[in-house]
């Protein structure tokens, strides 16, 4: 018997010499070392990447890569971007017959209409057809988006969520609540909890540069986040929270990174005069590690206060703040969120500047010790459930069987 054959369908899918997203790479690559064929295809240009692939095909540390090229677009609200979502569904009828034949056919959301190819294959081919779910779409452009039930676009993509929910032989999701998105759309079926995670063999501190490190401000209490500077990450909540803190002085906010929202976020900050604010340039996943673990005192991530955020969050970000062992302050508003189950930080409210700020206080007068014991709660707790060998050992034992 051959290696059994896995299709990973993801337009997003980067790899490290490309760019975000990862989540697919690693997957695979601890695939193929336990004797799977994996072939990743993907775009040939992504919003994510900071490098673009010059080549059709390659192997990746084990795994196959396949890149369809697409047309490029200037940012991830571009009209450009919808065509090309078209345009790589419909490159996958023709690019999937020149694969070699599948013992499993794995598709990922958010974008819907690669689930129509991936099904017709899953069919011919007689595989396995696995429906992965990261964004819950289309309900996160309802409810994040603006968009209405009622548009044409979204009444499409719900009918293509449903299809694929009904006919997948395994749903796959990265959110620890997804059983109760089920029961709120009245569908019973099973489904595995796979979610994101780190993968420690990889994971490399390099030096942050030198115009980086004069940026930090010295011997000052340091709230973190580090990440895509965008609408869903409830940047406005941390930076009320800093003016309500305006006063002590001993506390700065540091936001690294880049994304659409970054210069509205300057302007706010700015029109407040709130020196304890600062935006710092986006650094290399390796360098965020080393800035984490050397210069952070606290880590800040933050959402909505919306619907779709009780079916659970997965962000990658996460899993780097408790390898850094860092206590965090976690606002939203989920029952059993990941950081109250570690017990490595402070969960508060979502879109409550005060709760926030009453949790850097209390952390900030916290006795090191205390931090300290609360980042390596966060470090165990990933070690224990977030690394790649144990998410491909569960993925393996629930789903390619």
């Amino acid at each position: 018997m051959g290696k059994p054959v896995l299709w990973i369908i993801n337009e997003y899918a980067g790899a490290p010499k490309y760019g975000m997203e990862f989540r697919h790479f690693y997957l695979g690559k601890k695939l193929s070392e336990l004797d799977y064929q994996v072939h990743i295809v993907s775009a040939s240009y992504s919003h994510l990447f900071f490098n673009y692939p010059k080549v059709k095909c390659e192997n990746i540390e084990g795994v196959n890569y396949h890149w369809l090229k697409v047309l490029k677009y200037p940012d991830a609200h571009s009209k450009k971007r919808v065509l090309k979502w078209f345009q790589f569904s419909t490159k996958l009828f023709q690019f999937l017959r020149k694969l070699p034949k599948p013992d499993f056919v794995y598709v990922s959301s958010p974008f819907l209409f690669p689930v129509i190819p991936a099904k017709f294959f899953a069919d011919r081919y007689k595989a396995k057809f696995i429906f992965e779910i990261r964004d819950i779409w289309p309900l996160s452009l309802v409810e994040l988006g603006g968009f209405s039930w009622n548009h044409p676009f979204i009444k499409l993509l719900r009918k293509i969520e449903l299809f694929a929910l009904e006919k997948a032989d395994c749903v796959v999701s990265v959110l620890f609540n997804f059983d109760r998105y089920l029961e709120d759309i009245g569908m019973e079926r099973e489904w595995a909890y796979i979610p994101n995670g780190i993968d420690i063999t990889a994971v490399r501190e390099e030096p942050l540069p030198n115009w980086f490190v004069k940026e930090v401000p010295k011997n000052k209490f340091i709230v973190a986040y580090t990440g895509t500077i965008g609408h869903a990450n409830a940047l406005d909540v941390l930076i009320e929270s800093a003016a309500l803190l305006k006063d002590k002085k001993e506390i700065v906010v540091l936001i690294v990174g880049k994304g659409k929202d970054k210069a509205r976020l300057q302007e706010i900050v700015k029109r407040k005069e709130l020196v304890n604010v600062k935006f710092l340039s986006p650094i290399s996943k390796g360098q965020v590690i080393s800035f984490l673990k050397n210069y952070v005192d606290v880590a800040y991530i933050g959402w909505w206060n919306k619907n779709i955020y009780n079916y659970g969050v997965s962000p990658n970000k996460l899993f780097d703040y408790m390898y850094a062992k860092k206590p965090i302050i976690h606002s939203i508003s989920v029952e059993n969120d990941l950081v109250s189950q570690a017990n490595c930080g402070i969960s508060v409210k979502a879109e409550d500047p005060r709760a926030v700020a009453r949790a850097l206080l209390k952390l900030y007068r916290m006795p090191i010790g205390e931090r300290l014991k609360l980042g390596r709660n966060g470090y165990k707790f990933l070690i224990d459930n977030f690394t790649y060998e144990k998410i491909v050992s569960d993925l393996i034992e629930e789903v390619l069987r």
